[in-house]
């Protein structure tokens, strides 16, 4: 299977351990692991203008960093989404690349897809998963498994082992 991980984080901690846990043992498992470091990347919230859906016929006029997540998307059996809670929901950054994908609406392969989110707070997580939830199900994606992390967990190895198991068993 061929997983494409985006990290919504533009830092290099915590959530970037969560998706390299889950890299590592979708790896060990056989499939091919691709993260998209979508918080560090320069993409630009959707503008509503339809270009996509007219002259545009899929494509996005806007020219950013998101041509190579809508590259990898397009070529995805699985997305994993991985975020840190910046005020009870994924960062702007995942949730413009997130977004952004309407340009091409239903992903042509992808069928599964997972959340990794981080937090510094129990508690705060409820308004990412709901969002992730209603996306999957919008487009008919099965859900593969949902890590929350929050506070000291972040920094627990047997939190990033449970992980990898859970990629393992894609």
């Amino acid at each position: 299977m061929n997983i494409k991980i985006l990290n919504g984080s533009p830092r290099k901690e915590n959530t970037a351990a969560m998706c390299e846990a889950f890299a590592e043992g979708a790896k060990e498992a056989g499939h091919d692991v691709e993260i998209l470091h979508v918080g560090r990347m320069k993409i630009a919230g959707c503008l509503a203008c339809e270009y996509c859906h007219g002259k545009g016929e899929g494509k996005c006029i806007q020219q950013d960093d998101m041509t190579e997540v809508i590259a990898a998307y397009k070529d995805a059996d699985m997305v994993v989404y991985a975020s840190p809670i910046y005020y009870f929901d994924v960062s702007a950054q995942l949730s413009a690349a997130m977004q952004r994908v309407y340009c091409i609406g239903k992903p042509p392969k992808a069928k599964k897809a997972a959340l990794l989110l981080s937090s510094g707070s129990p508690g705060t997580t409820n308004g990412a998963i709901a969002t992730y939830k209603d996306m999957i199900g919008y487009l008919g994606m099965e859900d593969a498994g949902i890590c929350c992390l929050a506070g000291e967990e972040n920094k627990k190895e047997s939190k990033l082992a449970e992980i990898r198991e859970m990629a393992k068993k894609l």
